[in-house]
């Protein structure tokens, strides 16, 4: 779409949200209101561009005239080619679920309680992460280890407010093996171990493409639980249910009643058969989903997180740095700016 339509579009917006009748219909106001807010920083940096051409030209046959305008006019010169190159940016296609919420799910591989537990390290580095962010996260299912990590587990981190750089633009990036290296509880000799844990990352559509037929379900019900494995409620409240085609399994425990604990299993099943249909439609596309690594296998990684250095490095993109603690209580943003940067970076080359 080129820079004129989307101009227009922007002020076909404003004025249809400016309308009080659009309201009354909130999930449609609410999606062009999305609409709306994603075009606004085109709009603004155009408009910006704009404004500088006219005041660079402006300035240039003052300088002829009076010298004192040649600084002015050299600073524009500057100024011009800057937001050229933003608007450039922002031009390019984006990924469409960029405003989507995500379930993130995260499962311990090789290495046995210590990939459990880092599991759990991961899990709440992501909470923290949400918490810094203003999201909502919410532990919708897990299985506990004996030692207090997770086998796996699944959580929904949903944005507060409606953004076009929502939780998925930011948390897209981390699907894949986490690798750890560190001396586990278990281990008596203090050697220093290798353990992975995979993460899945799925957005959250609205508008959900993917029809469910009820036939190809199983569902099962069973009784809650909590830590060790004992019953945390005296009904069969927990929900399970099996994609049979796929053989994708979803459960959830933490809502009240079997209808709420159904409810949310299938909006989890609904994510992950999305992004299964899109994964097999965009092939040839470059969507970070197509890259997560499905099993878990130390020796394919995303990320190592270095104890004894308290490193991080990001192996994608080249990335290190030593402040362990503070991205595992949730300071992740230089790690996912950098991954942004080069997301960019290959979309500018490609484009």
């Amino acid at each position: 779409m080129t820079l004129d339509a989307l101009l227009a579009e922007h002020a076909e917006l404003e004025k249809k949200l400016a309308d009080p009748s659009v309201h009354a219909d909130q999930a449609g106001a609410r999606k062009l209101g999305k609409r709306y807010a994603e075009l606004g920083p085109i709009v603004k940096t155009a408009r910006e561009l704009e404004q500088a051409r006219s005041d660079l030209e402006t300035a240039r046959e003052l300088a002829a005239e009076d010298a004192v305008f040649a600084e002015e006019a050299d600073q524009l010169a500057r100024a011009v080619p800057a937001l050229e190159e933003k608007l450039t940016e922002l031009l390019l296609p984006r990924d469409p679920h960029d405003g989507a919420d995500v379930v993130l799910e995260i499962k311990s591989g090789e290495g046995g309680e210590e990939s459990a537990l880092f599991a759990g390290d991961l899990l709440r580095m992501y909470l923290r992460y949400a918490e810094r962010h203003g999201w909502k996260a919410e532990v919708l299912d897990g299985t506990d280890s004996d030692l207090g990590g997770f086998k796996d587990v699944t959580v929904a981190i949903k944005s507060r407010d409606a953004s076009p750089d929502g939780v998925w633009s930011r948390l897209k990036y981390e699907g894949g093996v986490h690798r750890v290296q560190r001396v586990p509880v278990t281990e008596s000799q203090g050697r220093i171990h290798t353990s992975a844990a995979g993460v899945l990352v799925f957005p959250e559509t609205e508008d959900v493409e993917v029809e469910v037929d009820e036939n190809d379900l199983r569902v099962d019900v069973f009784r809650s639980s909590g830590k060790g494995g004992q019953s945390v409620n005296t009904t069969d409240s927990a929900v399970r249910i099996t994609h049979l085609p796929t053989g994708i399994v979803v459960s959830c425990q933490n809502e009240r009643s079997q209808l709420q604990n159904k409810a949310r299993a299938m909006q989890v099943l609904q994510a992950r058969l999305t992004a299964l249909a899109e994964e097999k439609q965009q092939q040839e596309a470059s969507d970070a989903r197509r890259t997560q690594i499905r099993t878990v296998d130390r020796s394919e990684r995303v990320r190592t997180y270095n104890f004894p250095e308290s490193r991080i490095s990001d192996h994608r993109v080249g990335y290190k740095a030593h402040n362990l603690d503070q991205v595992l209580d949730g300071d992740l943003d230089a790690v996912l700016d950098a991954l942004a940067a080069a997301d960019r970076a290959e979309r500018l080359a490609g484009g």
